[in-house]
């Protein structure tokens, strides 16, 4: 008979409260199966869908068997290391770490949870005052042991978490060395935890596990059937047009769109921002604080658009989250499965978009293999994919984009004369205006120069006409000064002519 509730499961009464208080009153399937082995002592190599509460499942039977070793000693002899979960992110690490949290505060059980990307000081003195249960990224504790702040050689339970994805993070090296320090497989429990398997998995369960009990609650490499998939068939460049599209007429406000590269993240993001979206990037290359400010400002609804690489597939758990897009395929057909495993957990509803272009039609191909059943190929209402632009007003009220911009026509150019100068009679009627003022101005300053006793009237050139005109040479230009005019002498730079005697 399957339990139906937690208490069926055998947990302590600290740890029912706790879940009672979590708002959880039904387990998952994965936890009805794992936590009563896990509890006898046997290794479990896990499978199921993310978002099932894999988490929980060896979270809540950690506690259970760590609970009578818990004590309120200061020394941190009495805090060894006991349970050790390695998982491949920061936000996957945050995650576990808060669970254990969640379901132990009424143990005096100690916990805490390392990573980089962070001053490792701050973590050194938590670390060296003792924890029984510890969760950590490799490299990070990795650093941890070269400081000697860590020592393993006490830990019971080894788990590591979403192991396909260690594999493709290329923490594989990393994993053994760790193992290398820990007590022989025989003498600890292990648990190997994964949304998909692969031949390399398999590998290193044989080195990891001893005698594992094989756990799988659906079927290998599938989407939660509460996941609706679709596909648009777009080309490149109208892939913003498309997401700004969806985003208006569908009044979406928590999409989560997947990219391939950092820079691209961050230039999306930019970009939506423009466009008048609220919109941020998390990727490798952020901060942790950036990183962790972002996930909380999505969760809570201030972001319309959190665009993440892969590195944040994993580890993020947000309720009800309604969207994600694909706004580039992955290369890797099981990442596909862990992007749209972000929604539809827990046994809600979900929707998984996914932007194709003529060359990653080769990677809905092999997508579609992995998931043994089609992805359907729709198209957006009131859009034109050739354009990248909406055709029509959108039904938010908004007006559309013109497809073109339309601009006047502009008036004839003058017709070139034969043999004569083009469009000169266009460039002096023009200038007309300019010419009667500086012609004005002209003649005025000769009027002062004659009244001036001190500043006599320079010569001009004999050809020169008399009105100071200009020459017909030079129609269409009379606002420039003619360079072989000479210019007036300031009258302070002469000297007065001398004056005869009067009686003379």
């Amino acid at each position: 008979m399957q339990a139906t509730s937690f208490a069926e499961l055998g947990l302590r009464p600290e740890l029912l409260r706790a879940v009672d208080e979590a708002g959880y009153t039904t387990p998952t399937p994965i936890q009805v199966q794992a936590i009563p082995v896990i509890l006898d002592g046997r290794d479990v190599m896990g499978g199921a869908q993310t978002g099932t509460g894999k988490t929980a499942g060896f979270a809540l039977p950690i506690l259970q068997k760590l609970a009578p070793l818990a004590n309120a000693s200061p020394s941190p002899a009495r805090h060894p290391v006991r349970a050790l979960i390695l998982t491949p992110t920061r936000e996957l690490a945050v995650q576990v770490e808060e669970s254990f949290q969640t379901y132990g505060k009424y143990t005096k059980l100690r916990s805490t949870v390392v990573y980089g990307g962070v001053d490792i000081k701050a973590q050194l003195a938590i670390v060296r005052a003792g924890v029984e249960i510890l969760v950590a990224t490799p490299g990070r504790l990795l650093d941890h042991i070269e400081h000697k702040s860590v020592y393993l050689g006490q830990v019971e339970i080894f788990v590591l978490d979403e192991a396909d994805r260690m594999l493709d993070m290329g923490f594989i090296p990393d994993i053994k060395r760790i193992m290398a320090l820990l007590p022989v497989t025989a003498k600890r429990q292990n648990l190997l935890f994964s949304a998909t398997f692969s031949n390399e998995i398999k590998k290193l369960a044989d080195q990891l596990l001893n005698a594992p009990q094989l756990i799988e609650v659906a079927k290998r490499n599938t989407a939660a059937e509460t996941v609706t998939t679709t596909a648009y068939k777009v080309p490149a460049e109208a892939k913003r047009g498309l997401l700004e599209h969806l985003v208006r007429t569908g009044n979406l406000t928590q999409v989560l769109c997947f990219m391939r590269t950092k820079h691209g993240a961050s230039r999306l993001a930019r970009q939506l921002e423009k466009d008048g979206f609220t919109a941020e990037s998390i990727h490798g290359d952020k901060s942790q604080q950036a990183r962790m400010e972002a996930l909380e400002a999505f969760k809570e609804g201030k972001l319309q658009v959190l665009v993440a690489t892969d590195v944040a597939a994993r580890g993020l758990d947000i309720d009800q989250l309604p969207h994600v897009l694909n706004y580039e395929l992955p290369h890797v057909p099981e990442d596909y499965i862990h992007r749209i495993g972000r929604t539809g957990r827990a046994g809600a509803s979900g929707e998984a978009i996914s932007f194709v272009a003529p060359e990653e039609e080769k990677y809905l191909v092999e997508i579609e293999k992995l998931l043994k059943k089609k992805v359907p190929i729709v198209t957006a209402d009131g859009f034109d994919p050739t354009t990248g632009r909406a055709s029509r007003p959108d039904r938010g009220g908004r007006p559309a984009r013109a497809e073109t911009s339309a601009r006047a026509p502009r008036p004839p150019r003058p017709a070139r004369e034969p043999g004569g100068e083009p469009r000169i009679e266009a460039a002096a009627e023009r200038h007309a205006p300019q010419e009667r003022a500086h012609g004005d101005r002209r003649e005025e300053r000769e009027r002062a120069y004659a009244l001036n006793p001190d500043q006599p009237l320079t010569s001009r050139p004999a050809d020169a006409p008399a009105d100071g005109a200009s020459s017909p040479h030079l129609a269409g230009h009379a606002h420039r000064s003619p360079a072989r005019k000479a210019r007036p002498v300031p009258a302070l730079l002469m000297k007065r002519p001398a004056r005869e005697p009067e009686n003379a």
